[in-house]
């Protein structure tokens, strides 16, 4: 991945990284950078990356503070949805490994939506969520009307939503948003060990895991037992289960290979 311009990439040892990296414009969402990051989880999603957990971060003192609107950038917003973020996030929620954001610095608007799209997020203390769509005579999107009620509730969601004020990292976190607010020099640190433990677990039980949740808002009961019913067989017959068995057995670490 050498011809990328607004992020980076790197994997090591099973462990994919993508940094937004326009810091001079705090990692403002481009129709570049999403088409970029689209690619990149392209790229995992059919094997020409093996990567086992996902980690995304900001460059500079940003997470991103959401859609470029600089010229260039503008156009009709329905449209500018539906052709470039849509694909994107489609992607993301469609991969079937654990995905973790570090959020260094403010994470705004469709910044936010990105940050709550993980599986896990880890905030700097100094980091805050804004949904800055009010603020500018929008409505929320690129999935912030979705993720905000299931993670904190419809009154906080339109708290949140409807007064475009600042919400701190460590409020996030007491509020059940966020799954964890570190000091700001520990962030990295805290969020790749996370992501490191995850790209060594079972990849495909993790994976089944985010399928499950993300049905269970939609599925009645009977549905949901059928899904955990077809995903289980599926874990049933892999490799980690047959290991994660042995180790148990024979009282030790599991050593998963994610097949």
């Amino acid at each position: 991945m050498t011809d990328l311009k607004t992020i980076t990439f790197d994997i090591k040892d099973g462990l994919a990284t993508i940094t937004l990296n326009v810091p001079d414009k705090l990692n403002a969402l481009s129709r570049e950078m999403l088409e970029e990051m689209r690619k990149t989880l392209n790229q995992i999603a059919v094997g020409a990356i093996e990567a086992r957990a996902l980690l995304i971060t900001g460059q500079g003192k940003a997470f991103s503070a959401g859609a470029d609107l600089s010229a260039g950038n503008l156009q009709d917003a329905g449209t500018d949805l539906m052709t470039s973020y849509h694909p994107f996030l489609l992607e993301l929620a469609h991969l079937k490994i654990p995905v973790i954001t570090a959020v260094n610095g403010v994470a705004a608007g469709a910044g936010m939506s990105l940050a709550l799209s993980a599986d896990f997020v880890v905030a700097a203390r100094s980091a805050y969520f804004l949904q800055a769509f009010v603020n500018i005579g929008l409505v929320p999107d690129a999935g912030s009307s979705y993720i905000l009620p299931r993670l904190i509730g419809e009154a906080r969601a339109r708290e949140v939503t409807m007064l475009g004020e600042k919400l701190p990292s460590d409020k996030a976190a007491e509020w059940g948003m966020i799954y964890k607010c570190v000091e700001d020099d520990a962030l990295m640190s805290e969020a790749t060990a996370l992501a490191n433990r995850l790209a060594n677990g079972p990849t495909r039980a993790l994976s089944g895991i985010r399928q499950l949740i993300a049905k269970s808002f939609n599925q009645s009961f009977t549905e949901q037992i059928q899904s955990e019913a077809m995903i289980q067989r599926d874990c049933y017959f892999s490799n980690d289960c047959r290991e994660g068995v042995t180790a148990f057995l024979q009282k030790r670490k599991a050593n998963f290979t994610g097949t």
